[in-house]
């Protein structure tokens, strides 16, 4: 995990990759990282459930809509009252009861950089 400090952000040394396990995109995420070499450690958070500190910092740095997942079944099966999300604290709480609502995976790269998604380019540029 990180601790925020007085100028911003301690982030870890080593890759942290957040997700579901069964995930087509974790899956590539896993396999990239393998190929290019990469130590990580992988953090289920349909399993181990996730903070609600470490998804608030998180949207200070990318913004809540970024994180939150409108896309996939989960979003699409919730009420019009759930899916009026409209503060980062209610986002929040959103994606902790329904943790794959969380776009995956979210990676803390050990460098300083917050990636979300799977994109070879990008994560090239700031992990590889």
């Amino acid at each position: 995990m990180f601790r925020l400090l007085a100028n911003g952000y301690e982030w870890p040394r080593m890759i942290t990759i957040y997700g579901i396990r069964n995930c087509d995109t974790m899956k590539q995420a896993f396999a990239w990282l393998d190929d290019h070499g990469i130590a990580w450690t992988f953090h289920d958070y349909r399993k181990s459930g996730i903070d609600s500190a470490l998804l608030h910092a998180w949207s200070k740095v990318l913004g809540w809509k970024t994180l939150l997942n409108t896309r996939g079944t989960t979003w699409r099966k919730l009420s019009a009252e759930e899916q009026d999300v409209t503060t980062q604290s209610k986002a929040v709480q959103l994606m902790q009861t329904y943790p794959s609502l969380i776009r995956r995976p979210v990676v803390e790269t050990g460098g300083g950089h917050l990636l979300v998604g799977f994109e070879s380019a990008t994560w090239s540029s700031f992990i590889g």
